[in-house]
């Protein structure tokens, strides 16, 4: 086998080593240690395997590895490894970007960490670093690349962080956006989502994610599910709290008995919060003044009160 071939050179260059390591000086050890370092690297590529005739590419061993190990931190060494050249990162871009699969970075599933977006999911990020990688996801979506395109346009433009988020969330209602997009739509700034949190619970559009009112969707993305924004007084509902009240609810109507698990595109209803007692007459944001509605009775309870 290839991979036994390796090993033996291996094997050999390290016995070679031996001796620079105890006489060389700096360079020599560095130039000793070179062929081995990219023996290891060429042995990393024969851990993939190739179901067809054809040699993978490392574009391709990169994506395998990451569907094997879905919603789990995945180190920029372990990459570099299957991948077997030093442009892996590119490579990784190249799958999120053109070929439209749900992958974020380190930094960008840090932010959404401190927003609480990753708060009910069962992925270890205690040793999360900035350069590591997240598969959210193993469905592709092949109308990335096109958005990919409007979102490099809307970057450009001198408007604020949240106003060009929800200029591209307005582009793409109803379609499944992720964290590493808005990321780039900001223009990489750490802001970013904390003004997404901002529009959904104090601008009042009905962004949801897993853990606000989807459960169904992949961790870490993000859809906005109307071109609207809900009343003034039903803005003041924390992410946690609005979890809270989805969860007791069951993720149903308590007007229709419509539930979060009929939804379909013929039907793409969604569930907010509503406050029995309006806001602004001294009613209270909590779990007792609180209930679940779909956006269709949401819409008909203020035009009753109107």
């Amino acid at each position: 086998m290839h991979s036994q071939s390796i090993l033996r050179d291996i094997k050999d260059l390290l016995k070679s080593f031996e001796s620079v390591e105890k006489h060389g000086d700096l360079r020599d050890k560095v130039k000793a240690l070179l062929p081995i370092f990219l023996k290891v690297r060429e042995l990393g590529t024969t851990l993939i395997p190739n179901p067809g005739s054809l040699k993978l590419s490392a574009r391709e061993r990169i994506l395998i590895y990451f569907k094997k190990y879905p919603n789990q931190v995945i180190s920029e060494h372990e990459l570099a490894l299957v991948a077997g050249i030093s442009e892996w990162a590119r490579r990784v871009r190249e799958l999120r970007v053109q070929f439209g699969w749900k992958i974020v970075s380190g930094v960008t599933a840090g932010e959404m960490l401190s927003q609480e977006e990753f708060s009910d999911i069962d992925i270890d990020l205690s040793n999360l670093g900035p350069n590591d990688y997240i598969m959210l996801d193993t469905k592709q979506d092949k109308e990335a690349a096109y958005r990919w395109s409007v979102a490099n346009d809307i970057r450009k433009n001198s408007k604020s962080v949240q106003d060009k988020i929800i200029e591209y969330l307005r582009k793409n209602v109803g379609k499944e956006i992720t964290g590493e997009e808005l990321r780039y739509v900001a223009n990489g700034k750490t802001e970013w989502a904390r003004r997404v949190r901002e529009l959904r619970t104090e601008k009042g559009w009905p962004i949801t994610t897993r853990n606000t009112g989807r459960p169904e969707l992949p961790v870490g993305v993000y859809v906005l599910e109307e071109d609207r924004q809900t009343p003034v007084h039903d803005r003041s509902i924390s992410n946690k709290m609005r979890a809270e009240i989805l969860t007791r609810d069951k993720h149903t109507c308590k007007n229709c008995n419509w539930n979060i698990k009929n939804w379909n595109k013929a039907d793409p209803r969604f569930l907010e919060i509503h406050h029995i007692q309006h806001h602004s007459k001294g009613g209270k944001t909590n779990p007792d003044n609180l209930i679940t509605v779909c956006n269709i009775c949401h819409d008909e309870i203020h035009r009753l009160e109107k």
